[in-house]
């Protein structure tokens, strides 16, 4: 965005229409090379505020058992190693444990490198799939690549319209996506901003698309390396789950929006027959970007055990896992039987084994060496 304001203010021209407003706007940040990529502090919809509020919400939902005597202290939480995500976890926790969280033993923030050294033992495994950051064409960048194609479908449109407006300068595909992008980042850090009156609804439906694509195929359900990259997570989360007991009542891990949507492709939560077109936007699909990852974007596995309400008893001990998507109850395609859209635990374990045989191993696909590590080790209380 800097090099697009850069580039209309060398270009001498005083903007019109739809972008008349450019001529005196500037970025949100005070200081663009040091705020960018990092959690943001200011606005209704601060990061900050956003993290805190949701270890709020959190700790008013499972206040039973935040409190309970029998919850083993410090609990344990981790973070990869990047300051937004770090920063995250840190505001998340004041608002969740407390204050004082970090200094009377509460609870205790572990930090994951990012390096590709880490092998299956990782919190981001694009950073050590090695095959997946090599491969130009259905690797990392796959994602990229048919982004670009999809915004050929709607993009040159909008440039024309503004070309019209202001015939003097002409923008690219890339400048035109970066202004839609600056409407979200605004509202966060401002609570408004112009770029969002500039398009059509229409626009913004696309846009939306348009983030479908990228994380879809970058490492969702429509990226070969995505579901065994996901499987990593899912595995070591549902041994927790089956373990149970022990007085550990939380496992919290703070990544980033790219480390969730592998997960989710390998739980195949959003099954389609098809992948998506890049072509066009289609009238309905599973996959929905808005709905998966939106900022402070979350999921929770829940084990439940329940009482019959016939007799108000427990249910034999038999145990149930319940999915939720960022406050929504998500239901396994093939599994939710069990009360509330619930699997039993059995069944989502046998779930879990059989995605894992079918997304295939780890080292194998991304091309590491048996002596590379083969699961993740540090998800215990």
């Amino acid at each position: 965005m800097l090099a697009l304001l850069q580039r209309i203010k060398d270009s001498n021209i005083t903007l019109k229409g739809d972008l008349e407003f450019v001529n005196d706007w500037d970025v949100p940040e005070s200081d663009p090379s040091a705020e960018h990529d990092q959690l943001t502090t200011t606005g209704p919809y601060a990061g900050t505020l956003s993290a805190f509020a949701a270890g709020t919400r959190l700790r008013t939902q499972y206040l039973d058992l935040v409190s309970s005597p029998l919850l083993a202290k410090p609990v344990n939480f981790w973070a990869s190693d990047c300051n937004r995500v770090i920063e995250t976890a840190r505001y998340f926790a004041t608002g969740f444990f407390g204050l004082d969280w970090d200094s009377d033993t509460t609870a205790q923030l572990h930090i994951i490198p990012e390096t590709p050294d880490r092998g299956a033992d990782t919190l981001t495994p694009g950073d050590t799939c090695l095959k997946y950051r090599q491969n130009m064409r259905i690797g990392h960048d796959y994602g990229l690549m048919l982004l670009s194609r999809f915004r050929s479908t709607y993009l040159p449109a909008i440039s024309a319209r503004f070309e019209a407006q202001n015939p003097g300068i002409r923008f690219t595909d890339g400048e035109l996506y970066s202004m839609q992008e600056m409407c979200g980042f605004e509202i966060l850090v401002r609570g408004s901003s112009p770029w969002c009156d500039v398009f059509s609804h229409e626009d913004w439906m696309n846009f939306e698309y348009a983030r479908d694509v990228i994380h879809y195929y970058r490492a969702g359900p429509g990226n070969p390396f995505g579901p065994a990259m996901g499987w990593l997570w899912l595995n070591a989360t549902a041994n927790l789950l089956a373990a149970g007991g022990n007085n550990a009542r939380f496992f919290f891990s703070f990544v980033h929006d790219g480390d969730i949507v592998p997960m989710v492709a390998a739980l195949d939560l959003f099954p389609s027959q098809e992948h998506l077109p890049v072509t066009h936007r289609p009238k309905s699909r599973q996959w929905q970007t808005s709905q998966i990852v939106p900022m402070n974007g979350r999921i929770i596995f829940e084990r439940l055990s329940c009482k019959s309400p016939a007799t108000n008893t427990d249910t034999g001990g038999r145990p149930f896992i319940r999915i939720i998507m960022n406050d929504g109850v998500i239901a396994l395609p093939d599994c939710n039987s069990g009360p509330g859209s619930s699997c039993p635990l059995e069944d989502f374990l046998a779930l879990v084994r059989r995605r894992g045989k079918e997304v295939g191993d780890f080292r194998g696909i991304c091309g590491l060496g048996d002596d590379a590590p083969a699961r993740i080790s540090f998800l215990h209380q």
